[in-house]
């Protein structure tokens, strides 16, 4: 199975953008591309997809071991022609200063995936080589086998740089990009802003793909590609789990508001034999009929606020299933719509469900962000990722079920409260891979399944 990783040296250098140009272009030669995400991101996998019509999914080797990692690869890319993996940050950057963990380096040397690294080359010539040079002499296990340069002035200028890294780092160059302001893609506070909000998107992916065509030599990255050691098949870790969820309906909530699941959390649902119905908080007035328990991601409530405020027959049938004891989990932006208010940076305040009894407040800084650790009820351990520009005010009517820390060099360096619990339902701001612990989605279906035969 061909594979490759687009790396960048580091955050911002293009790698996204490239990543989505070269998926692109091999879907147009007549490619069934398989994408990937290192890291625990939600919105470059929205745009992985976008362009491929293939579900992206995330890599993460600080999320889960080695095996799952390996599994929920060969997995997904079964049946594919090439798989192409957008890595995370720089080639090595990952969990605090381990040299490895989370990293993009560590994924690639994991599935024995050659890398082609991106150079942000704008103001640069030679010392683009001591760069590479530098990133190819780190490790030298990591198969860095080629170099994509951004934001080139010239042909003159790429040649110039292609001489020189190809003379003393022995990497070849396969290709630049030149500076197009129009091909950029729009971020906001939490990273890029969700394809589905992008105007005239069809037309800068197009213009982004013709580019690569023209710039890039895809031959040379297919046979980099192809040139790859055979990975051995792994077993599913998760055959001999001890819970099944066959008749259960689950409602999703999906809309701009409402986009941030991992693709494998809703495929591990499907596979223990929950049937999925997705609902609009924006938009539907009730959830669907005869689901027996909810799932509200994370996203962009803030963003839509205004839109959510104005469905007030939603809203109000939401909190009357959620206090007849309706079992729900929501993550970050599910937490802050579950509450009484989201406040904007301005002070405006917008009504949401009124369930949990305290206001979420967006703020101008980062309140939490990167890996963390949890313990749930103190019997049960699992990994996240907190990534959110709010808080919501404290109060004795909370209650709180998850311990949260971090860990840096084998010591606990701080520890906070989160994971509200009232009547059936958890809201937290941590996101959960639930293949990090498959106990945490036992006990989320084993209040579902109960509820069930209660209203049986």
């Amino acid at each position: 199975m061909k594979r490759i990783m687009i790396a960048g040296t580091a955050s911002g250098v293009g790698k996204t953008t490239i990543s989505l140009g070269i998926m692109k272009a091999l879907t147009k030669k007549g490619n069934n591309v398989s994408p990937y995400k290192v890291g625990p991101d939600y919105i470059d996998p929205g745009f992985h997809k976008y362009v491929t019509g293939n579900s992206s999914h995330n890599l993460d080797s600080w999320l889960f071991d080695e095996h799952t990692l390996k599994f929920l690869f060969q997995r997904s890319m079964k049946d594919k022609d090439i798989s192409v993996i957008e890595g995370v940050m720089g080639l090595y950057d990952g969990f605090g200063i381990e040299k490895y963990t989370g990293s993009s380096a560590h994924v690639s040397k994991i599935l024995k995936t050659p890398v082609i690294l991106i150079i942000d080359a704008r103001a640069m010539s030679t010392s683009a080589a001591a760069m590479a040079l530098g990133y190819k002499l780190y490790d030298k296990d990591i198969n860095i086998k080629g170099i994509i340069l951004n934001n080139i002035s010239s042909e003159v200028h790429y040649e110039m740089i292609k001489t020189v890294i190809e003379r003393d780092v022995k990497i070849p160059c396969i290709g630049y990009l030149p500076f197009h302001s129009d091909i950029s893609l729009q971020s906001r506070h939490l990273g890029l802003i969700p394809n589905e909000e992008i105007c005239g998107l069809d037309l800068k992916i197009e213009k982004l793909s013709k580019l690569i065509e023209k710039f890039i030599d895809l031959d040379m990255l297919l046979k980099i590609a192809g040139d790859v050691e055979k990975l051995p098949i792994v077993k599913n870790p998760n055959q001999h789990l001890n819970f099944k969820a066959e008749g259960l309906t689950i409602g999703i909530a999906k809309d701009e508001a409402f986009s941030f699941y991992y693709e494998d959390n809703l495929t591990l649902l499907k596979e223990l034999g929950v049937n999925i119905e997705k609902f609009s908080p924006m938009r539907d007035k009730d959830i669907p009929q005869n689901v027996d328990g909810l799932y509200i991601g994370g996203g962009f409530p803030e963003v839509f606020a205004k839109q959510l405020e104005d469905n007030k027959i939603f809203r109000q049938n939401l909190r009357r299933h959620l206090e007849n004891g309706m079992p729900a989990y929501a993550e970050c932006g599910g937490l802050m719509y579950l509450t009484q208010k989201i406040e904007s940076l301005d002070g405006e305040k917008f009504n949401m469900v009124g369930f949990i009894p305290t206001k979420s407040k967006m703020t101008k800084r980062l309140q939490r962000f990167g890996y963390i650790n949890i313990k749930i009820n103190n019997n049960i351990d699992t990994k996240g990722h907190e990534f959110h520009r709010s808080l919501i005010e404290d109060n004795d009517k909370l209650k709180y079920i998850y311990e949260v820390y971090k860990i840096r060099n084998g010591e606990i360096k701080n520890k906070w409260k989160c994971g509200i619990y009232k009547k059936n339902t958890l809201a937290a701001y941590a996101h959960i891979h639930f293949y990090s612990n498959t106990d945490f989605l036992s006990k989320l279906i084993e209040k579902m399944k109960k509820r069930k035969l209660e209203n049986v």
